[in-house]
């Protein structure tokens, strides 16, 4: 009699591990396919994107650029309230035809006293980052999304006041 009782409960105990195994593919596969459809990454009008790790010479420009990493995602995650509403800092190495890689940081919030900047000049150019994608949630930390960012950054020519003459 034990040995059925004993016998009939690890069955039972089975049975649940591998509903609660599909359960959770089910949510992984939900959640992939929800940061892959969350925000769609081609180059519109002067804002051009890149995955992390992503390198494109972008012709018009005459420059290298890219995406090396985050070297931060401190963001408030997306259902949760925060008192700060938190910053994401882009390494960016940028690279003219006529000059050595440089490694810039862009942030999505200005804030002096760390010296993160959304804009910084290059070359001529003054180079900011529009977007980074995804956003932290509260169920997938930042720390999850490493590999995963996409960042948007917009090029600009810098105007040139030093030739202007004031009367």
């Amino acid at each position: 009699m034990y040995k059925h009782i004993i016998l009939s409960l690890s069955l039972i105990s089975l049975i649940n591990c591998k509903a609660q195994k599909e359960l959770k593919n089910q949510e992984t596969t939900q959640n992939s396919t929800e940061v892959k459809t969350e925000i769609p990454m081609k180059d519109e009008g002067n804002i051009i994107y890149f995955s992390e790790g992503e390198n494109k010479f972008l012709k018009e420009f005459q420059m290298n650029v890219t995406f090396k990493s985050m070297a931060e995602d401190s963001r408030c995650p997306q259902g949760t309230q925060c008192i700060w509403a938190g910053v994401a800092v882009a390494n960016v190495e940028l690279m003219s035809t006529t000059s050595r890689p440089m490694t810039l940081q862009f942030s999505t919030t200005e804030v002096n006293g760390k010296d993160y900047h959304t804009t910084q000049s290059f070359n001529g150019y003054k180079i900011s980052l529009v977007k980074v994608t995804p956003h932290p949630t509260a169920e997938n930390g930042a720390k999850s999304l490493s590999g995963k960012y996409k960042i948007g950054i917009s090029i600009t020519k810098e105007i040139d006041h030093t030739n202007s003459t004031m009367k």
